[in-house]
C-alpha cells in the first residue's frame, strides 16, 4: 500500500490515499508472533508457583517487598488519595456500565420445552471464579477495572479477582467500587500464568478477561484451553466513515484520541469528500501541537490513513472487510448504511457519539475485539461470564429409538445402538 506524501508540507501527518491504492494487506489481521520468553515464563510459573511469580513481579512490576494481594486497609486508604470529583466520576460511570450490563442480563434466562418424549431445557449458570486483567503500563486505566469487573458481578460470578501492575489509587478504588473480591498488584505474563495455573497464594480462575500488551495477549493465547479467555486483543482501532457533512475538527480529535493509546494504535477516516479529507489532515496537525501525548500520537497517527472513496457503499465495503474495533458514522443519514455494516466492535452513530464516551461511561463495554476479530465476536459482556447448559428429562423415548439406533448403525457405534434399544420397554 503506497502512502501519499507531500515533501513541501511538513504538516502532513496522516496520509490521504484513494480506495484504489488499498491492497489486501490492509485487511489482513496481524498474526500474533510467537514469543519464546512468554512460554518460558509460563512454564516457570507452572512449576514454581509463587516463587516464579515474585521473581517476575519484582523484575517487571517493581513489586519489591510488597505482598501480592492488596489489603483492605490499602484500598480504604486509596479513597483518601483521590479527589471527590474523580470518585463521583467513577460512581457515575459505574452506574451506566451496570445499567447496560443488567439490560444485557435480561436476555439470559432458564428455558424449558415439553415434547412428546419429555422435558428439554437450558440453564444459565455463572462462572465460579474469573480474573480481570487491568493494564498498568503507559497509562493507569480505572475505566478497564469498571468495564471488566462490573459485568462479571452482574452475571453472578461467585468470585472476581482483579490483577493490575503498579495499580494506582484510582484503579484500586474503581476495582473496589466495581465489586472485585480480591485485588492483586501483579501484571504481565506472571499475572496470566498465576490465574491460569494457580499458585500457593493465588487461586486458579475459570476465565481470564481484559486487554494487555503483546506479552499478555500471547500468554492468554498460550493458556487458552486450560482456562477460558475473552479474546486476543491487539492495538486499539478506530475507523470513521464520513461524507461532506463531517466535522473535520471533531473527526481529527477522535482519530487522535485513539492514536494516543500507543504507537501501534490504528486510526482511519474513510470519506466521500476530498475537501473533508484535506481539512481533517490539517486539523490533525493543528491539534497535535497542543497534545500532552503528542509523541505517542504522532507516531501512531502517521501509520493511519485517510481513505477517499467514490460512495458510501464503497466505505461500507471497506469497513466490513477491516472489521474495526470502533466504528463511527458522521454522515448525513446514518440509517441508509447502518444495517449494511456487519463487522465492528462497537458502533458510534452521529457527531455527538464520541468514541471516548464509550471508553469511559456511556454504558456499553469498551473491551472490544480488534485485529479483524469483530468478524466473529462481539465485545465483552455479561455473556462472557455465563454458561448456557442443557438438560433432558425424557419420559417416553419410543419416538427417538428408531432414529437413534439407525444413525448409530450408520456410524458403526454398536454400543450406542444397543443403549437406545434397551429403552424400548421402559
Amino acid at each position: 500500500m503506497t502512502k501519499q506524501t507531500n515533501a513541501s508540507n511538513t504538516n502532513i501527518i496522516i496520509p490521504i490515499i484513494s480506495a484504489r491504492e488499498i491492497d489486501d494487506s490492509f485487511f489482513e489481521p496481524k498474526l500474533l508472533e510467537e514469543i519464546d520468553i512468554v512460554r518460558s515464563m509460563l512454564a516457570d510459573i507452572r512449576e514454581h508457583g509463587d516463587d516464579a511469580v515474585r521473581k517476575y513481579a519484582e523484575q517487571f512490576d517493581r513489586l519489591g517487598e510488597k505482598k501480592f494481594e492488596v489489603t483492605r486497609d490499602e484500598i480504604r486508604e486509596s479513597y483518601s488519595k483521590i479527589s471527590p470529583t474523580v470518585i463521583e466520576a467513577l460512581h457515575k460511570a459505574k452506574e451506566n456500565i451496570q445499567m447496560f450490563a443488567e439490560l444485557q442480563m435480561q436476555m439470559f434466562e432458564d428455558k424449558t420445552v415439553t415434547t412428546s418424549f419429555g422435558l428439554l431445557g437450558h440453564k444459565i449458570i455463572p462462572l465460579g471464579r474469573v480474573g480481570c486483567y487491568i493494564p498498568g503500563g503507559t497509562y493507569s486505566l480505572p475505566s478497564t477495572a469498571l468495564m471488566t469487573i462490573i459485568p462479571a458481578k452482574v452475571a453472578g460470578v461467585r468470585e472476581v479477582l482483579a490483577f493490575s501492575p503498579n495499580a494506582s489509587p484510582e484503579v484500586l478504588v474503581a476495582a473496589d467500587m466495581a465489586g472485585a473480591d480480591r485485588i492483586f498488584r501483579i501484571g504481565g505474563v506472571q499475572a496470566i500464568g498465576a490465574m491460569a495455573y494457580g499458585t500457593q497464594s493465588i487461586p486458579k480462575v475459570d476465565k481470564i478477561v481484559g486487554p494487555g500488551n503483546k506479552y499478555v495477549t500471547y500468554a492468554k493465547k498460550e493458556v487458552f484451553g486450560l482456562v477460558g479467555i475473552d479474546f486476543l486483543a491487539g492495538p486499539s482501532e478506530v475507523m470513521v466513515i464520513a461524507d461532506d457533512t463531517g466535522n473535520p475538527e471533531i473527526i481529527a480529535a477522535d482519530l487522535l484520541a485513539q492514536a494516543e493509546h500507543d504507537v501501534d494504535a490504528q486510526s482511519f477516516l474513510v470519506t466521500t469528500s476530498e475537501r473533508l479529507a484535506h481539512a481533517v489532515q490539517k486539523q490533525v496537525a493543528i491539534q497535535l501541537e497542543t497534545l500532552e501525548t503528542k509523541t505517542i500520537a504522532t507516531t501512531s497517527i502517521s501509520k493511519g490513513f485517510i481513505i477517499t472513496v467514490d460512495s458510501l457503499e464503497e466505505a461500507v465495503h471497506i469497513a466490513n472487510r477491516k472489521a474495526p474495533e470502533h466504528l463511527e458514522l458522521q454522515v448525513r443519514d446514518p440509517s441508509l448504511i447502518m444495517n449494511q455494516l456487519l463487522n465492528y466492535g462497537s458502533l458510534f452513530i452521529g457527531e455527538a457519539s464520541a468514541e471516548v464516551f464509550g471508553d469511559y461511561c456511556a454504558g456499553p463495554n469498551h473491551t472490544l475485539p480488534t485485529n479483524g476479530s469483530a468478524r466473529f465476536t462481539g465485545g465483552l459482556s455479561v455473556k462472557d461470564f455465563l454458561k448456557v447448559v442443557t438438560f433432558q428429562e425424557l419420559k417416553d423415548p419410543s419416538d427417538l429409538i428408531p432414529t437413534t439406533s439407525t444413525l448409530a448403525a450408520v456410524e458403526k457405534l454398536d454400543a450406542h445402538r444397543k443403549a437406545a434399544l434397551l429403552r424400548k420397554n421402559l
